[in-house]
């Protein structure tokens, strides 16, 4: 039997034109709707994006330099300072004659050509030319109108005192970042933040008029003030290298400092580093070695030792020692440095003459090896002193006294098998004219901008103040009747100790023979400034000695500080 419909009904599938017409209209939403998807996701979900990638594609981004902070010395004088430069960049891509452009760009601005002309040719619309060149220098190549060419305003590093105090100072590269010295010390306080420059480029990569902006500007750097004296800087160095010359040394070092601020006036040591042309200088004269390299300080190290024995109130500079010629330690013998017979000695004659045996047999007698230890670490001298200058090294001494052999612990007492800097050196003979109490040597006193005066740690080293006199007494022998009379200021009490140590040849890996590193620190007792000089010479011939360049920097010192003897 048939199924009967109405005449009019059919289904959605019959083909008719309603049916076609729905079907149409769905598809046209289903697109529309696809194409309003697809405009808020390039329009708003990726707006940002696509933004920037088409300003990245007209745009080359410039870094601006700030102008990097000014080093001052302790009297306001222009140590390292920022001047006005300018750098030179180019478009290849508007070049029109690489050749010439060449040609013209080494004319001017020095170098070889064909340099100039592989960067030219490069596939790119920005290449750096000159780095911080001259304003001069820049002006000129600006007269020949070089199409591609472009300048940016810079400034450029620049050392008015030349190699004067160039290790304490350092140097920065062409990106304006500190690498050594203060410059890199203190690269966060001095470099401020470099800025953006924007320059839009139209088809081809040439510039649009007008299309240049600053996108952020450059935020400058701070200014500081430093402790170092920049005229007593440069008598010390002027001395220094005298000295080293005279006595025919390889290097030398020295340090004039305030024993009661730790104010670091002048520091230096040989070969001296110009900031203004590091590449032609010595490999390694950027560091300053007094604070950088330790070593065996031998014979200054006996105060070490002395005053240890004093503040255990053990001995007095009326104490007797039997000194024999030699002393036997394991298989080795320890003698003094001028031949001598057996002989009863004090300790005040310990010192002025110098014994490494009478020191080692006051120590093991009176004292100990292991409180002299103790007392050395004490004394901080077997850390780093903290001072304000990267690279510092610390001082070296094996632990565990009982497992020292006897040799170690009878050179332990005279300054040899073990390492110090001489900063650190410096800091303890300083502690002696400042009631026991050493201070942080440093170079940075204040950033003027901020209103920041810097201060720093003191420690008290020597507990027992009442070993000071009597320290001070025999070294002041050492300088009137001993090792040390070369050093003597008329009208001044000094006071101070001669060292003559063995150092180890790097091609054997043994004491050196007949050449010694020689040293000597000194101080002024009761003076209206309390400055302690360290002055050191290495491998130099046994016959000489540095006191001599210790008096002529203390003097120069006196006059120009004006000091006077408290007593």
């Amino acid at each position: 039997m048939s199924e009967h419909r109405p005449p009019n009904s059919h289904n959605a599938s019959d083909g008719s034109p309603s049916s076609r017409l729905s079907f149409l209209l769905i598809t046209f939403v289903a697109i529309a709707l696809i194409w309003a998807g697809r405009l808020v996701y390039l329009q708003v979900i990726k707006a940002e994006e696509y933004s920037s990638a088409a300003a990245a594609s007209r745009t080359v981004s410039v870094d601006i330099s700030p102008r990097r902070g000014t080093i001052y010395d302790r009297n306001g004088n222009v140590l390292a300072t920022s001047v006005d430069a300018t750098t030179v960049y180019g478009n290849p891509k508007e070049i029109e004659d690489i050749e010439k452009t060449a040609s013209i760009l080494s004319e001017v601005l020095g170098g070889d050509a064909s340099d100039y002309r592989e960067l030219l040719e490069q596939d790119t619309t920005f290449v750096y030319l000159k780095r911080k060149a001259d304003v001069d220098t820049a002006d000129a190549l600006k007269k020949h109108a070089l199409s591609g060419i472009y300048f940016l305003e810079d400034t450029k590093r620049v050392y008015p005192y030349g190699k004067v105090a160039g290790q304490v100072l350092g140097f920065v590269n062409v990106d304006g970042e500190g690498v050594s010295g203060l410059e890199l010390y203190y690269d966060d306080i001095l470099k401020g933040a470099p800025g953006k420059l924007v320059v839009q480029r139209g088809g081809g990569g040439i510039p649009i008029p007008g299309g240049t902006e600053v996108d952020e500007p450059a935020k400058d750097g701070q200014d500081i003030v430093i402790s170092i004296d920049i005229d007593m800087q440069s008598y010390l160095e002027k001395r220094l290298a005298e000295g080293v010359e005279q006595i025919g040394g390889d290097d030398g070092g020295a340090v004039l400092m305030d024993a009661s601020t730790g104010d670091l006036l002048a520091i230096a040591s040989t070969p001296y580093f110009d900031p203004s042309d590091p590449s032609n200088s010595e490999v390694g004269s950027d560091s300053l070695k007094p604070v950088t390299q330790a070593y065996e300080p031998g014979s200054i190290f006996k105060t070490v030792s002395m005053t240890a024995l004093l503040e255990a109130g053990a001995v007095t500079p009326d104490t007797t020692v039997f000194a024999p010629a030699g002393l036997a330690a394991d298989e080795y013998v320890i003698s003094d440095a001028h031949e001598r017979g057996d002989m009863t000695m004090t300790a005040r004659y310990v010192m002025q003459d110098s014994s490494n045996v009478g020191i080692s047999l006051l120590v093991e007698s009176y004292l100990g090896f292991a409180p002299l230890y103790d007392k050395i670490v004490s004394y901080g001298l077997n850390d780093a002193t903290g001072i304000d200058y990267p690279g510092e090294a610390g001082g070296y001494l094996a632990g565990n006294v009982e497992t020292w052999p006897q040799i170690l612990k009878y050179n332990v007492t005279f300054g040899q098998g073990i390492s110090n800097t001489p900063l650190q050196m410096t800091r303890f003979y300083g502690a002696l004219i400042n009631d026991g109490v050493a201070v942080t040597p440093h170079l940075l006193l204040s950033k003027p901008q901020s209103d920041e005066v810097i201060s720093y740690e003191t420690e008290r080293i020597i507990e027992n103040i009442a070993a000071i006199e009597p320290m001070i007494s025999m070294l002041e022998t050492v300088v009137e009747e001993g090792t040390g009379v070369g050093a003597a200021i008329e009208g001044y009490r000094v006071a101070g100790k001669t060292g003559t140590a063995e150092y180890v040849d790097e091609e054997t890996g043994l004491y050196a023979k007949n050449s010694y590193n020689l040293d000597f620190v000194g101080v002024l007792p009761d003076a209206s400034t309390p400055l302690v000089c360290f002055v050191g010479v290495n491998e130099v011939p046994y016959e000489r000695n540095t006191t001599e360049v210790f008096k002529d920097i203390m003097t120069e010192a006196i006059n120009r500080y004006r000091v006077v003897q408290s007593s």
